[in-house]
């Protein structure tokens, strides 16, 4: 069976949005997703309950603890993990600052940290400042500019023996490149270095799989597959128990806990759990009732397959619509069967600034981003940043074919 994007779209209130008149048009699917109904009303569920901190000898105090246990759970059956592998902090970025400033105490002068030209700044300047307190080194690997992918020969090539650590993305947050993490970690592990994968753009789109990545840490942000402005950390156990987390003296000292500074968003947490239970629910749906396994990691993946199969014919869609605006150019890849991409594209318009274009198309309901989304060295990379970086459009799985078309319209408009 195939996924239903209007019996999805109507779990999600968001959508209903109209402006002058007419339904917007979510295209910023890569900046943020819209939530569906059910993560609203588990954090609100929380909010309305009351919810206290760890260790009181009280209801309330209980309740907190299963929510910050059941988000454990739920984000490891997301990842493929177990729950001790998974800490949660106020997002991606402060986790791999958290990571990077206790990683980088065990470097010195001599040691190299690898970083990528395809990344989102917050898997690079982490490292960078790491390694700069440190005195090591930092290298680049670079990317393809023709498919801006990431180059692996690159990456053979700038590790090495002195290598302790390469952070890489399984998806450009810019481009919509997919990286094939499994064999970049081989390379990694080559030289006895650590992998550090940024999945933030990624998860919305595909599964996650950190035994079959074999990475040694991995981190999301909630926010960007249907849930609220959370991060979730996972690490191999015995690396979280590892490495010293800055940590106050009466916070836990072990590992999950250890890298949790502070008190806990519990009402993300419980939206962290609606949205993981989403996706499997949609896993569910699409399978025959005698053959379903009853197992949350199941239905994930057969979500994530189902939805990676509705996003190929979303991207088809948009870049053959495209093609046919000569003043629009597509960056990345933009043939292939399967496309090796997620549905985000990184676009320019021949003549006009990518702020320009993105107001004219905001004007018309349909919500994108311009500049450089964070993601400085692709952009540099890709020769656009001088002139303001990019459009980028980003579709997720609750999109329809027709509102492709309108954005193709649109700048069919603009450009003409």
């Amino acid at each position: 069976m195939r996924l239903d994007p209007f019996a999805i779209r109507s779990m999600f209130p968001a959508l209903d949005r109209q402006q002058g008149g007419r339904p917007v048009v979510w295209a910023d699917g890569p900046g943020g997703t819209q939530v569906p109904r059910t993560v609203i009303e588990a954090m609100s569920g929380v909010l309305t309950r009351g919810a206290s901190n760890h260790g009181g000898y009280f209801s309330a105090s209980a309740d907190s603890d299963e929510v910050h246990e059941a988000a454990r759970a739920a984000v490891a059956d997301l990842f493929g993990s177990s729950p001790d592998e998974i800490a949660f902090g106020q997002n991606m970025t402060s986790m791999t600052f958290a990571l990077s400033r206790a990683i980088g105490r065990t470097w010195s002068e001599g040691d190299e940290v690898v970083v990528t030209r395809l990344d989102h700044d917050a898997n690079v300047t982490p490292w960078m400042l790491a390694a700069r307190d440190a005195g090591a080194t930092v290298r680049f690997v670079d990317i393809d500019t023709e498919t801006a992918t990431l180059d692996l020969d690159s990456l053979e090539e700038t590790v090495g023996p002195n290598t302790r650590l390469v952070a890489i993305p399984a998806a450009s947050n810019a481009v919509g490149s997919l990286v094939d993490v499994a064999r970049a970690v081989e390379i990694i592990h080559s030289t006895d270095a650590l992998a550090f994968v940024d999945a933030v753009h990624y998860t919305p789109h595909g599964p996650v799989d950190v035994r079959a990545f074999d990475c040694d840490f991995l981190v999301a942000s909630a926010y960007k597959f249907f849930g609220p402005h959370t991060g979730a950390l996972y690490g191999k156990h015995e690396l979280l128990e590892r490495f010293d987390a800055y940590r106050l003296r009466p916070a836990p000292s072990e590992a999950p806990g250890k890298w949790e500074t502070g008190t806990q968003s519990f009402e993300s947490l419980a939206g962290v759990v609606a949205a993981v239970d989403y996706l499997g629910s949609i896993g569910a749906s699409l399978a025959e009732s005698p053959r379903s396994t009853g197992s949350r990691r199941a239905d994930v993946l057969a979500a994530m397959a189902a939805t990676r199969q509705y996003e190929q014919m979303l991207s088809k869609r948009f870049l053959d619509g495209v093609s046919r605006i000569p003043k629009v150019r597509v960056f990345g890849i933009t043939k292939g069967d399967p496309l090796e991409r997620t549905p985000t594209f990184g676009i320019s318009v021949d003549g006009l600034a990518p702020d320009r274009v993105a107001s004219e198309l905001g004007a018309e309901g349909i919500f994108v981003w311009s500049g450089d989304y964070y993601a400085v060295e692709p952009i540099a990379a890709l020769g656009v940043a001088d002139t303001g970086g990019l459009v980028r459009i980003g579709f997720v799985h609750y999109n329809l074919p027709e509102e492709v078309d309108r954005v193709i319209a649109a700048l069919e408009r603009i450009a003409g």
